[in-house]
């Protein structure tokens, strides 16, 4: 079985994969490319909030023999031009990313999403079901407004306006290296696995973002369009949108998720039609970065599984 191949060793000096821009009609979107092996399917990898293409770097490398992947970098996150006006909510993003599907004439495509880009992914597999062929979702920012013990402080004041600036000057008085070991912080169960070359990555990553006028815009933009999608009633719920998808899905979660409640784990996974769920002990909210074998082997599982319904079907 696929779940039971030899995978290659996770290589944590691999630097980022290589990409480019990709003009599209609302924008230039930066891809990052991992080429797969013979015969290997389309894939599209969407990051989270304030991450990038560079959050799937070892988990698209293990998977490269089976499927060719695309990690896009969100518009105004890692080095994609910002959105236009109103671009930033959960359906904007995904109307992107089928932009970006239909452009590269792929699909449809495997596709894996974490947190912002699971709910991305939730959207788009529900409103243009053709172009998805399998869907994971890592953590996915689904709708849930109870307060997180332990998370960071200063996300809720990011989505007031008249708070807002306070916040953002006391995310900027932060140094890249504070910035960078502050996320990891809270995104894994457990920071010291994090190797020093990623972190210096991300301080990098950080530092390079501050240069940029809009960076801080496009985040709070887009942290406010996610929550403003939580209150958004009926059909256009992604409550709702879950229960639409029609791809087989497959839901990770760590046990440890100091951003989305691990308790929203089950309703996710009996939410989607044809779903399986994976909870992962001593991880956080980025099971891709924490333990890409297993995960690699979860989707390489449902792969082997799906393939097996097929034949049988």
């Amino acid at each position: 079985m696929l779940s039971d191949v030899a995978l290659a060793p996770v290589d944590s000096t691999r630097p980022p994969w290589p990409g480019k821009p990709v003009q599209l009609a609302d924008g230039a979107s930066f891809v990052r490319t991992t080429p797969g092996g013979p015969g290997a399917e389309p894939t599209l990898y969407i990051h989270g909030l304030g991450g990038s293409s560079t959050n799937w770097t070892d988990l698209s490398a293990l998977l490269s023999p089976w499927l060719d992947g695309d990690a896009m970098d969100l518009p105004g996150f890692g080095h994609s031009d910002p959105a236009p006006r109103g671009g930033y909510t959960p359906a904007a993003l995904a109307r992107r990313a089928a932009q970006l599907i239909e452009h590269r004439d792929r699909g449809p495509v495997h596709l894996v999403g974490n947190s912002l880009g699971g709910a991305v992914s939730v959207h788009l597999a529900a409103t243009r079901p053709e172009l998805i062929r399998t869907l994971t979702l890592v953590s996915p920012a689904m709708p849930d407004l109870r307060p997180r013990r332990g998370s960071d402080p200063l996300l809720p004041l990011l989505v007031f306006p008249g708070v807002s600036a306070i916040a953002e000057r006391r995310l900027l008085r932060m140094n890249p290296r504070q910035r960078a070991q502050a996320v990891v912080d809270l995104c894994f169960a457990d920071p010291s696995v994090v190797p020093e070359n990623r972190l210096a990555e991300a301080e990098a990553e950080v530092e390079r973002r501050n240069q940029l006028p809009y960076a801080m815009d496009a985040f709070v933009r887009t942290l406010r369009g996610l929550i403003g999608s939580y209150l958004a009633p009926g059909a256009g719920s992604l409550w709702r949108a879950a229960g639409r998808i029609q791809a087989p899905t497959l839901v990770i979660w760590g046990r440890q998720d100091r951003v989305v409640d691990a308790s929203l784990a089950p309703r996710v996974a009996r939410v989607i039609p044809d779903s399986r769920l994976l909870v992962l002990d001593q991880v956080g909210h980025v099971a891709q970065l924490e333990k890409p074998e297993t995960v690699a082997r979860a989707v390489l599982g449902m792969f082997a599984e799906t393939a097996d319904e097929a034949s049988a079907g």
